[in-house]
């Protein structure tokens, strides 16, 4: 369970990088983002796949049809989304939005891998559950009323962004309860092949969906500079820094926490990712959280730890 519950916050903290590179590049579309981020971890994987070849050759086109489905989901479509809703919204309110992932993944896996992780009981959960719940929702209203006290706000601009952090809940709700799946089914293949596996599935969507945006933009008349943009060098390096760690060894830790973990538990673990995120957020502002947001976060925490001391029960198969 510690085991487990380490490599989830060392993925937390790699994959709270992907809430910076939208604030650091706000010129930058979030499709070339979401592209250019995946093109990088599928070329950093490519050389990691010839290292672990021999292990690949295992895999079944079954697996590899899963690796793309997890690839198009929860890689391209997720941070697409993710990141068209920071440059909308800043950073605290997708944040926090997708901060409801830990309650999402909960509700819906207890009931659907009970026969598999044994099921949670509700009456031991709702703590844990409403503790992050109210940590979420305090956290969220310190940053509407800093909205509202903006006179440069744009509530459409900041609703669009929210309703794209919702899609993306979406997509993450379902890309690590079929990872899940597949780790727990597959309990003799590492990882690390998968997390490989997943970088190389993901290189041929990044490349079609980079050149069909190139295509696109050259159509239109854009004036954005292709192919990588005003900053090729911040671009690039910044693509290929989150590719690294919070693509390629973020995926490997959150597997290694998906072999150990019930699903619901590791999806509430996900907080980490939450709150790495808020403090790299408020850092990049320059200022210190409001206390309602230090409020926020320590009921996060609580909760979190609530949550590892549930235990699952047994169920008749």
């Amino acid at each position: 369970m510690w085991i487990g519950t380490f490599f989830a916050l060392a993925a937390g903290l790699m994959w709270g990088l992907v809430f910076v590179s939208p604030l650091l590049l706000p010129e930058y579309p979030a499709a070339l983002q979401s592209f250019g981020r995946y093109l990088a971890f599928g070329l950093i994987a490519l050389p990691l796949a010839w290292l672990d070849r021999a292990r690949l050759r295992e895999f079944t086109r079954a697996d590899w049809r899963e690796a793309l489905k997890l690839a198009l989901v929860g890689n391209l479509l997720y941070y697409l989304c993710l990141a068209a809703a920071i440059q909308r919204a800043g950073g605290p309110l997708p944040t926090m939005i997708i901060g409801t992932l830990p309650v999402v993944i909960a509700v819906v896996s207890n009931r659907r891998n009970a026969w598999r992780d044994g099921r949670l009981p509700w009456a031991r959960m709702l703590p844990s559950l409403g503790l992050i719940a109210a940590g979420i929702a305090l956290v969220n209203r310190a940053e509407l009323d800093q909205m509202r006290a903006d006179p440069q706000a744009d509530p459409v601009r900041y609703a669009l962004g929210a309703l794209l952090a919702f899609g993306a809940v979406a997509c993450w709700t379902w890309y690590p309860i079929r990872n899940a799946d597949w780790l727990r089914a597959h309990p003799d293949r590492s990882p690390c092949t998968w997390a490989t596996a997943q970088g190389v599935a993901t290189l041929p969507l990044a490349l079609v969906g980079y050149a069909g945006f190139w295509l696109w933009s050259g159509v239109g008349g854009g004036a954005f500079e292709l192919p990588f943009g005003p900053r090729p060098l911040q671009f690039v390096g910044l693509m290929f820094v989150i590719g690294l760690f919070a693509s390629w060894l973020g995926t490997l830790c959150w597997n290694e926490a998906s072999q150990r973990l019930p699903t619901t538990i590791a999806g509430q673990l996900i907080v980490f990712e939450t709150l790495s995120a808020l403090a790299y957020a408020f850092i990049l502002r320059g200022t210190p959280p409001p206390p309602v947001t230090l409020a926020g976060i320590a009921l996060l925490v609580m909760g979190v730890m609530w949550a590892l001391r549930v235990r699952p029960e047994r169920v008749a198969v």
